[in-house]
């Protein structure tokens, strides 16, 4: 009996991932890889064959983007869906359908699919998903866009796959010039993007900045309407400078003549470091829109960071190397589970990571924020693995105390199969005065957007999808706002930002925890 529960367990631990997906290899696919810098046209060029194609896919790697090649489709009259983690847009007569890449459909065959920025197949935490869409995509023409730095990655999956790879090299339309000099930022031209790392970098050069120039700003905690809203503000020269962290160097395609690096430093969630030359490519790329400038500049607000830029730029793209990071899958997960007998999904997690092997370039592995969300669940003994495993794919932060109230309080409706409805957890005041009640505001819309994300998981649990979306809609017109005027950086004692709201009787704990008032503390901000 050991014996065989030996062999059983070898076998699950024994994985060639294309196998997994059957509808893919029956279609005798054929892998294209346009391949170039940011501003050289591969993505249009992709995206004209997906247009030209009867059925066709586009799998983004935001969900602005997965919008805006919605858009663009509409935009050319072709009908489409949009699905994200947040909304579905369904027409019954589209071909075509626009998605972030964890959405992908592995049952539903096109004749053309757009992999979008394939060099996010190296990412720590999502590159699993641009792995699986590689493998899995049932297309019969699968486009990958990406940079050079990609290029062996694709080559060694498709040496896997045993699939045809034709490779399109594309060219930087305009020259990127690197500044002779550092900028003052007494100095700035219209058009000048100023890179900082940090949300509260950003905010303090706005507060700085705002007084001489009209000012955009775009950092990751915005929501995706936000940041959306600030650039188009910066492209139709409504502000004349643009504060940015490295959240502009995928998918806005911005009116930017010069790009100055503020910092050449970078929190990267383990330790503070140096910036790369790959991130440096990635980012000054977006200078020098073709079409709008000549050429494009890169420089830096000091001397010495401009030299750090200026030697990574010059230094040679470093390639992404194997392994591939891959995520476990239901299968798996129930199998291994089985065997160990274990319910807790943190020992599954593990357990696979440290066991698991798959033929060809591929290793498994966990992601942070899983891990960190299966340590919640796993505190409730009354929830199913199944459960579990759902919950801990659910997009949260364990920095902000709205979303984990939220979380808590969304479990308990889970366990207790209790219908949640969306209450928010703050009240808004008539404008935001620091940047803490900016923070909480945009930590409120990332608390929406996990409502959203479980009303299409569980939509008979979670049916208040139409009010939060609603309700984002407000929150954000209020941060859009208030990024337009002054914020201080420490708040004032007296200010009270947010009230309670009142106890029900038949209110769980968990849910009553949910709808208290958070009252800011200080904390640091990333």
């Amino acid at each position: 009996m050991k014996e065989n529960w030996q062999q059983q367990l070898q076998s699950l631990l024994n994985c060639d991932l294309k196998t997994l997906y059957p509808l893919a290899r029956s279609l005798n696919r054929k892998l294209e890889f346009y391949v170039g810098p940011t501003n050289s046209g591969k993505t249009y060029n992709a995206m004209q064959q997906l247009k030209e194609a009867n059925s066709g896919l586009y799998l983004a790697p935001l969900r602005l983007l997965a919008l805006e090649g919605y858009e663009d489709l509409k935009a050319s009259n072709i009908q489409a869906s949009l699905i994200t983690g947040e909304e579905q847009m369904l027409h019954e007569d589209a071909a075509h359908v626009c998605s972030t890449i964890e959405m992908i459909d592995f049952d539903l065959d096109v004749d053309v699919a757009v992999i979008d920025e394939v060099q996010m197949l190296d990412d720590a935490d999502r590159g699993w998903a641009w792995v699986n869409a590689i493998i899995g995509c049932p297309a019969k023409k699968i486009i990958m866009t990406g940079s050079v730095n990609a290029l062996d990655a694709v080559k060694r999956i498709a040496a896997y796959l045993e699939e045809d790879l034709e490779i399109v090299k594309h060219q930087r339309k305009n020259e990127l010039i690197v500044l002779p000099k550092w900028t003052s930022l007494d100095r700035l031209e219209d058009g000048t993007a100023l890179i900082a790392f940090s949300r509260r970098d950003v905010l303090q050069l706005k507060q700085k900045l705002q007084k001489k120039y009209t000012v955009s700003v775009i950092y990751g905690n915005l929501s995706p309407e936000v940041r959306r809203d600030e650039a188009k503000r910066f492209r139709e020269k409504k502000s004349q400078i643009l504060i940015a962290t490295d959240a502009i160097a995928m998918g806005l395609n911005l009116p930017i003549k010069t790009i100055l690096f503020t910092t050449d430093t970078k929190f990267d969630g383990v330790s503070k470091r140096k910036i790369t030359v790959n991130e440096i490519t990635q980012i000054a790329g977006r200078a020098g829109r073709f079409g709008h400038f000549e050429a494009g500049y890169l420089g830096a607000t000091r001397r010495d960071i401009l030299e750090h830029v200026r030697v990574e730029f010059e230094s040679p793209i470093k390639t992404i190397k194997p392994p591939f990071k891959v995520k476990i899958n239901n299968n798996q997960l129930e199998a291994l589970a089985a065997h160990i007998k274990t319910n807790s999904l943190t020992k599954v997690l593990k357990f696979f990571a440290d066991n698991m092997y798959f033929s060809g370039p591929f290793i498994a592995a966990n992601i942070s924020s899983m891990l960190e969300a299966a340590a919640i669940v796993d505190t409730r003994f009354n929830l199913k693995l199944e459960d579990k495993y759902l919950l801990a794919q659910a997009p949260i932060t364990t920095k902000s105390n709205i979303i984990l109230q939220a979380y808590e309080a969304y479990i308990a409706s889970v366990i207790k199969k209790k219908v949640c409805h969306y209450k928010p957890s703050i009240t808004l005041p008539k404008k935001a005065i620091t940047q803490r009640d900016l923070l909480l505001v945009e930590d409120e819309v990332k608390k929406i957007s996990l409502y959203l994300w479980l009303s299409y998981k569980l939509p008979d649990l979670f049916p208040d999808h139409d009010k939060a979306y609603i309700l984002r809609n407000s929150f954000n017109s209020f941060i859009e706002k208030s990024l337009k005027g002054n914020l201080i950086e420490e708040e004032s004692p007296k200010k009270t930002f947010s009230k309670p709201f009142p106890r029900k009787e038949n209110d769980s704990k968990e849910a009553v925890n949910s709808k208290k008032s958070y009252r800011p503390r200080r904390r640091k901000t990333i």
